[in-house]
């Protein structure tokens, strides 16, 4: 069987599949439950045409991922073939422990359970059904193998995730504040003292490319209608486990059920296989398909959160840089719950306040290195001329509220 395929892919053309074993993988139905997971989740209520999924994104980063390996390999760094392998199966599964729609559920079905440890669950499970094939992209996965830039590759401040989301994110939502130069990003990679850098000649790609994180936050994953949509959703799930918690018989497939009336944890996945084979069932389509047949459950709190989502009747949402009066909200609690007759509790579905966070690029963590000619190597936010950089270091906190009248 020809397992080299080519991919048709709207934003970098034909990208060909390099290694059988990943074709393998993309074919696997862990895999393919991706193609169900929309990229951003509700932005779509803002941005018609941000229906990319998951699966659109980890193909486009195991392109990216061939080209960087072929960049460095080029300027006379040895990566074997087998690490190659590596570094394109541990890019290419790096989310595919996200549940259904993306970050809005993030540790919300499972208990302070990151898809990144779900991803590497995925990973072990895999590994032995692949006879030890994912040996190596697990080591690289984990930052446990020796060229860390490979780990870098896959994870840090500069990697070919964020280089390809942006793109991707910026292509279909139409915003093109977006949009960088990922192939001159990678064209200027090079390895210095074991670690990723940047060649001199491409500062002013990472520059646009912090400046792009920064005003695609902003403007797509932390605009305002977002957050009210994704705060929504968490809020129905809230509700509905609530419920489920205490008995009561709510609509689900059983894998999604499974989540609703039990609190898993970390713990959970680790001692019950089962957990983890439910968890690889769910995707958007059982969420929402839900959410459709509980708009008539008796609760009346889930109910009308559910209309609200489904009709997009979302919260009302203030955003500004000060917090808001607690007191303030706890007299619309009041107003609510007179209104809808209901306790004060359940008047909190539907007012509440809470903060977001944007931070462009830190200079404390895995830092953007820039290498110059003779040989220094600076921290992006240093080696910049541009003032804004220096300013993009700082974390921004802004305050919202959201109100729901039905």
């Amino acid at each position: 069987m020809n397992k080299k395929k080519i991919i048709n892919d709207p934003v970098y053309g034909f990208i060909t599949i390099p290694f059988e074993i990943v074709h393998d993988i993309i074919e696997h139905p862990w895999f393919q439950r991706l193609s169900r997971i929309r990229q951003l989740g509700l932005t779509y209520l803002v941005y018609p045409g941000a229906l990319h999924t998951r699966f659109h994104h980890t193909i486009g980063a195991l392109h990216l991922m061939t080209g960087a390996i072929e960049t460095l390999k080029s300027k006379g760094h040895h990566i074997t073939d087998e690490e190659a392998e590596g570094a394109c199966i541990a890019i290419l599964m790096h989310d595919i422990g996200h549940g259904p729609f993306s970050h809005a559920l993030e540790n919300l079905l499972a208990k302070n359970v990151s898809h990144e440890y779900l991803s590497e669950l995925f990973m072990n499970r895999l590994n032995k059904e692949f006879d030890g094939k994912l040996e190596v992209a697990i080591r690289i996965f984990n930052n446990q193998h020796p060229k860390r830039f490979l780990h870098q590759l896959v994870s840090s401040q500069l990697d070919v995730d964020r280089l390809d989301y942006l793109n991707r994110d910026s292509f279909f939502t139409g915003v093109s504040e977006g949009v960088i130069s990922s192939d001159r990003i990678i064209k200027m990679l090079d390895i210095a003292d074991g670690n990723l850098v940047v060649e001199e000649k491409g500062i002013y790609s990472v520059e646009k490319f912090i400046t792009a994180r920064r005003l695609m936050y902003w403007q797509v994953y932390l605009h305002k209608t977002v957050l009210a949509a994704e705060h929504m959703l968490v809020n129905i799930i809230t509700r509905a486990r609530q419920l489920s918690l205490r008995g009561d018989i709510l609509f689900g497939t059983p894998s999604f059920l499974d989540f609703l009336q039990n609190e898993h944890q970390k713990a959970d996945f680790e001692s019950n296989p089962e957990i983890l084979a439910n968890f690889a069932n769910l995707d958007d389509f059982d969420v929402f398909t839900s959410v459709k047949e509980w708009c008539n459950h008796p609760d009346k709190v889930l109910s009308t959160l559910c209309q609200g989502l489904v009709n997009r009747k979302l919260y009302k949402i203030e955003i500004r840089k000060e917090a808001f009066d607690t007191g303030e909200i706890r007299k619309l609690r009041e107003e609510i719950s007179a209104a809808l007759n209901i306790s004060i509790e359940e008047a909190a579905y539907f007012a509440f306040t809470d903060s977001i966070q944007n931070n462009a690029y830190s200079s404390t963590d895995d830092k953007i290195n820039i290498l110059f000619k003779d040989g220094t190597i600076v921290d992006i936010a240093k080696a910049s001329d541009n003032f804004n950089i220096n300013a993009l270091t700082q974390p921004v906190t802004k305050h919202f509220r959201c109100i729901y009248r039905p």
